[in-house]
């Protein structure tokens, strides 16, 4: 692309502008890594949007008024919350992806690279191209988004051969396909699909082209029984697995249903009621919680539960990137609740797995907060 240049790291001279790098303190692959295996564990590929999110808000602003927030952060979104959350549960994450030439695409490059130590190698910088940007105002556990963004590059991000990897996250596009979801497929990569709200009213399985390259499928509750025309998140469940392998149903506050056609397994998992301030990015922890237990080779319920963990600890603070939890998080969440004399024993055991998972010396203090009030902001020494 004669208009686009690749970027080869940071640049020389300067401070990462991301705060402090969180590298995982665990590899939940670690048993299963082989001297021939590929070199990322998760590859994926969309835009990336600069997040600024305004918190601390009482109440939605109001028409002709000014309206002060109490804080705020700024950070990588879009396919970059997905991104983030692979990364800090210590999978080897590789993004393509379009990076404006502005000061929004050079924080949001050196915050994935050096921040978070995500691949980019398949990604480049677009001179000229204005980077997307949402700003975000979360109040009352909701939020209200206002996104800018000029026409993406004419090329699609992701190049004519996706890199090897264990697994691609998809999103799939309702009358469209994506070439790069086939030709990784038949590297052997395992494809985990998830898609959106249908605006055309359609709601046609056989307009889901790539879902027939998908181990997994992970839709919402309205989602599935729309694309069913099923009454029921279970029945939904079961009738998709007609057309893929897994099946995972997320039902918002009541948890998720998840079935493997395959081994015939089936699992439900309620959700752990927390108090939830900001819910961007919660769909991307949870895909990314159940990527890591199915390549980790978890049992389905394992899995299910995991990724309900990783979503609730996210929704808890605020921002989609800045909010995904990593094993810092996860374990200093299994110190506390084990220590709450009246936890119920059998909660307990749901996220027994954890016990073998995640050592002492692992927690630290939790919340954990990463936000960077100020694009630019140079942490101290």
């Amino acid at each position: 692309m004669a208009s686009t240049g690749k970027r080869n790291g940071g640049r020389a001279g300067r401070e990462p502008v991301a705060g402090p790098p969180c590298p995982a303190q665990i590899d939940p692959l670690a048993a299963l890594r082989g001297p021939d295996d590929p070199a990322w564990d998760v590859y994926l590929t969309g835009t990336v949007f600069l997040d600024i999110v305004f918190t601390g808000l009482d109440c939605a602003p109001v028409r002709g008024t000014e309206t002060w927030a109490r804080g705020m952060g700024s950070s990588p979104g879009g396919v970059a919350n997905m991104a983030t959350a692979l990364a800090r549960l210590g999978l080897r994450t590789s993004l393509a992806a379009a990076f404006g030439d502005d000061h929004y695409g050079e924080y949001c490059w050196d915050a994935l690279e050096q921040g978070e130590g995500i691949d980019l190698s398949p990604s480049r910088t677009v001179p000229g191209w204005h980077s997307p940007v949402t700003v975000s105002m979360a109040y009352e556990g909701e939020r209200t988004m206002v996104s800018h963004g000029h026409e993406p590059p004419p090329e699609e991000p992701a190049p004519d051969c996706p890199p090897r990897a264990r697994a691609a996250v998809a999103s799939l596009t309702p009358g469209r396909s994506a070439p790069w979801i086939a030709q990784a497929a038949r590297k052997g990569t395992r494809i985990f699909g998830d898609v959106g709200w249908d605006d055309t009213g359609a709601w046609d399985l056989a307009g889901l082209h790539d879902l027939r390259h998908c181990e997994a499928f992970l839709p919402n509750a309205a989602e599935a029984m729309r694309y069913t025309g099923t009454d029921t998140p279970r029945a939904a469940a079961h009738a998709l697995t007609e057309h893929v392998p897994v099946v995972v149903v997320t039902l918002g506050a009541e948890g998720a249903y998840a079935v493997d056609r395959r081994t015939g397994e089936t699992a439900s998992v309620p959700a752990i009621e927390v108090e939830a301030l900001d819910p961007t990015g919660a769909g991307d922890v949870f895909v990314a919680g159940f990527v890591t237990g199915s390549l980790a080779g978890w049992p389905l319920a394992d899995r299910l539960a995991f990724a309900g963990l990783t979503a609730a600890l996210s929704v808890q603070e605020f921002g989609g990137s800045l909010s995904a939890p990593g094993w810092a998080e996860i374990a200093g969440w299994w110190r506390r609740v084990q220590s709450v004399e009246s936890q119920e024993p059998s909660a307990l055991r749901r996220y027994g797995f954890l016990t073998g998972l995640v050592p002492e010396e692992a927690a630290r203090p939790w919340p954990l907060r990463r936000a960077v009030p100020t694009i630019g902001f140079r942490r101290s020494a």
